[in-house]
């Protein structure tokens, strides 16, 4: 397995289907994601990553801020951040609220929208991949928008055969809960990822330029894969058959951090979304982060946000940090 689809595995993605739309020009639409679209896979995910597959027709989508993008017949777009954005047949169209459109499949079918002024045509299929893990730097470093042919990369023919079978049979409510499509929205998210990392400049560095590597891929995925584990850069320079110097310098280089620094800000980083969003106590948190101590995690804590756990909580959660 290569290291992308390793560090994707370790966050435990869910994927589904659960919208057939069917617009006719000119059509505008607002939408986002909601926990319950992905209902009843992942009842409360903390992160969702929606995406639209084009099957007939093309689509213009944005989100605010950035420019739009046009989708055509073939091709998937993904919203890592899963931001509210506008589809429509072309720019500048006043967008109506989506969920007023949406008719909802009685027998547990995917529900439907059937919409626009009469004009051109145009099927996607809206799905998710959704995750209870709260924070996975994977989803941070991608851009709000990404887009992918289908038609291309190593894993089409499957990718392709396996859309055009939930296009077929849309009907079934089984097929928008399977695991087949929960592959295939993992492997969806993987090329387009993929796609992505070896368009980046060879001059930047950063998280997607590690991954990219056979060798650091590896040993990041290994970090994300067991964040508790005594790791140390002898260790995970064994892991991945290279010198400790070796693989010390490709790291560095890569990424833009050693990888015992590294590993700890991921550690944190993990831990201070916890203390945000969960009831977790500081010693739960420690082990789960690889801390020997208590003692240890508030120190190492402290000297990253400037706060002991506890009080970083208190005050995240009064809106003050």
């Amino acid at each position: 397995m290569d290291p992308l689809s390793e560090v994707l595995r370790s966050v435990r993605l869910t994927g589904g289907l659960f919208l057939d739309a069917c617009f006719t020009a000119p059509w505008s639409v607002l939408a986002q994601i909601t926990p319950q679209n992905c209902s009843p896979l992942l009842p409360l995910p903390a992160q969702i990553i929606g995406y639209h597959f084009v099957v007939e027709g093309s689509l213009h989508i944005s989100v605010e801020g950035e420019p739009g993008i046009t989708v055509g017949p073939g091709e998937v777009v993904l919203l890592p951040r899963n931001d509210a954005h506008t589809v429509a047949s072309g720019p500048g169209l006043q967008p109506v609220q989506v969920r007023e459109l949406i008719k909802v499949k009685q027998d547990g079918g995917l529900d439907r929208i059937v919409h626009g002024g009469g004009g051109a045509g145009t099927r996607m299929m809206c799905g998710f991949l959704a995750s209870e893990e709260l924070y996975n730097p994977l989803i941070a470093a991608l851009p709000r928008l990404l887009k992918l042919d289908v038609r291309t990369g190593l894993s089409r023919d499957w990718i392709e055969s396996s859309m055009r079978l939930a296009a077929s049979e849309l009907a079934e409510a089984r097929l928008a809960s399977s695991p087949l499509l929960s592959r295939l929205s993992e492997l969806l998210l993987v090329e387009a990822v993929r796609n992505y990392a070896s368009a980046l400049d060879d001059r930047e560095s950063g998280w997607l330029k590690g991954l990219s590597d056979p060798q650091i891929g590896r040993a990041l995925a290994l970090i994300h894969q067991r964040i508790a584990a005594p790791w140390s850069a002898e260790g995970l320079a064994r892991e991945v058959a290279l010198s400790r110097s070796a693989f010390v310098n490709r790291f560095t280089a890569l990424v833009g951090l050693p990888p015992i620094r590294y590993l700890t800000q991921w550690r944190l980083r993990t831990a201070q979304l916890h203390l945000k969003e969960t009831n977790k106590t500081v010693s739960q948190l420690a082990h789960l982060v690889g801390y020997e101590s208590d003692e240890a995690f508030s120190r190492a804590f402290k000297r990253e946000f400037g706060l002991p756990p506890a009080q970083w909580r208190q005050q995240a959660r009064s809106g003050a940090a």
